[in-house]
Formats: C-alpha cells, sequence, structure tokens
C-alpha cells in the first residue's frame, strides 16, 4: 500500500490510500478462472452456435458426446432448453472469478493472446507425439477422406471444439480435480495423488469413447493412446490451466480430424 501524507494542517483521520497495481505473471494468469472465462467463452459461443446453424432441425446428432450426457442428465431434472448446459459452465466460472477477484490478472488482452498461442503449440505438441509413437499412429490415424461439402467440413469442426470444451469439464475440471481434492484430503502425499488422479480420469477418458450406443467398437491402440492423451490433458490443466487445456484439446482434434 502506499500512503499518502497528507498536507500540512489537514487532520490525520482524512488521509487515504491508494491500493499498489500487482502484476500477475502470465504463468500463473492463465490459470485463473478469469482468464479462463474470457478465453472459453468465445469456443463456447462458435460451438453452440455452430450446432443450431449447421445442424438445423438436426442439431443434437452434431453434438459432442458429453455435452449429450450433460443435457440428458440436466433433462431428467427439468432443465431441457438449450442454453443450460453453456450457462452453467459460464455460472461456474463467473462465481469462482469473483471468489478470486482479488488476485485477477491485469492483462487480459496479452493473457488471452498468450492462451491461443500455447493452445496451437499444445495441441501440435500432441499431433507430434502420436506421429512419433509408431505402431499407434496406423490405429488412430484418419485416413484419406472424399472431398465433403462446406457445410460438412464446419459441422466436423463444430464437433471437436465441442469435445474440447465438455471433455476437459468433465475428465478435467471435475473428475481430475475432485480426484485430487479426495485424496488428499485422506491425506494421500501430493507426489501420489496427482499422478494417481491422473492415471483414473485419463482411463475413463479414454473408455468413455466406448460406452453407449454411439460408442465406438474397442481397439486396444486407440485406448492406449486416448489414455496418453488423457495424461497429456492432465498435465496441461495442471500446469497450465483449464483454458489452454481445453484450446489445446480442439485444436489437436482438428488437426488429427
Amino acid at each position: 500500500m502506499h500512503y499518502l501524507t497528507p498536507k500540512a494542517g489537514r487532520p490525520a483521520h482524512r488521509r487515504f490510500v491508494i491500493p499498489a497495481y500487482r502484476s500477475v505473471p502470465y504463468r500463473k494468469a492463465t490459470r485463473h478462472p478469469w482468464s479462463c472465462l474470457l478465453f472459453l467463452l468465445p469456443l463456447l459461443a462458435a460451438y453452440e452456435v455452430g450446432v443450431v446453424w449447421v445442424g438445423g432441425t438436426q442439431a443434437d446428432a452434431l453434438r459432442n458426446g458429453v455435452d449429450a450426457w450433460l443435457r440428458w442428465t440436466l433433462e431428467s431434472f427439468g432443465l431441457n432448453q438449450l442454453y443450460w448446459v453453456p450457462a452453467l459452465v459460464a455460472l461456474i466460472f463467473i462465481v469462482w472469478s469473483i471468489a478470486r477477484y482479488e488476485d485477477r490478472p491485469n492483462d487480459l488482452p496479452g493473457v488471452w493472446l498468450g492462451m491461443a498461442i500455447e493452445s496451437v503449440v499444445f495441441g501440435l505438441g500432441l499431433w507430434g507425439l502420436s506421429r512419433a509413437l509408431g505402431p499407434l499412429i496406423d490405429a488412430v490415424a484418419i485416413e484419406p477422406a472424399p472431398a465433403t461439402a462446406p457445410g460438412e467440413g464446419v459441422a466436423q469442426v463444430v464437433t471437436y471444439v465441442g469435445a474440447g470444451i465438455y471433455e476437459e469439464l468433465v475428465f478435467r475440471l471435475v473428475l481430475y480435480s475432485g480426484l485430487v481434492f479426495g485424496l488428499r484430503a485422506v491425506k494421500t502425499p501430493a507426489l501420489l495423488a496427482v499422478p494417481l488422479a491422473a492415471m483414473v480420469s485419463a482411463t475413463l477418458f479414454a473408455g468413455a469413447h466406448h460406452i453407449g450406443p454411439y460408442g465406438e467398437a474397442f481397439d486396444d491402440y486407440v485406448f492406449l493412446f486416448r489414455v496418453l492423451a488423457g495424461l497429456y490433458f492432465a498435465a496441461l490443466y495442471q500446469f497450465r490451466g483449464f483454458g489452454i487445456a481445453v484450446g489445446a484439446h480442439a485444436c489437436f482434434d482438428v488437426l488429427v480430424g
């Protein structure tokens, strides 16, 4: 705090205080909920608007699997409006941002740009890792596809953005964080709690792609690769924050798809 000394003759009780400017380091700013919210909103809007615009009357067919699960869960409680899922996601980060208001970052445009660049870099990093895994890439590589209509290509990108948002929300923000919190609550050392939570959440992340009527047929190579990808995203979430994990996930899906 910087205290201003009152002028001569001014009562001491009238002195006032100007809060000192405190800069938040970029590496911490990317993990702040306010930064994540502002980074997430354009992606969330692009996905929700894109699903309705491209899908039309068949919009639900374009929704990411986790998004569909969330909507089905909310509908069971009578919350069947289109906006409930994105509204709840935004509300989580708004409340979290209010709770962390005092240490919010100041250079939000710079932080947003840095997060976008990191998302692309880490998305490319996972793509490069997949190319280096030898036989695994044979199982996950996309065969050259016939030309598609512009609307079909946009529909794929919209789905990939949704995967980046909602899969990271469920498997990293909720599941991974919840497991770490629970393990630490029972006095599990952090050196054990963090990797254990990462492995469990990554395994469930991989398995979720094979569950339900729209799940893929099980393939051990694909499953193993997704476990490794889940660990990669858990590390990004832990050290770089939720926003960058979402961006990297969406970027990787677009690259391989």
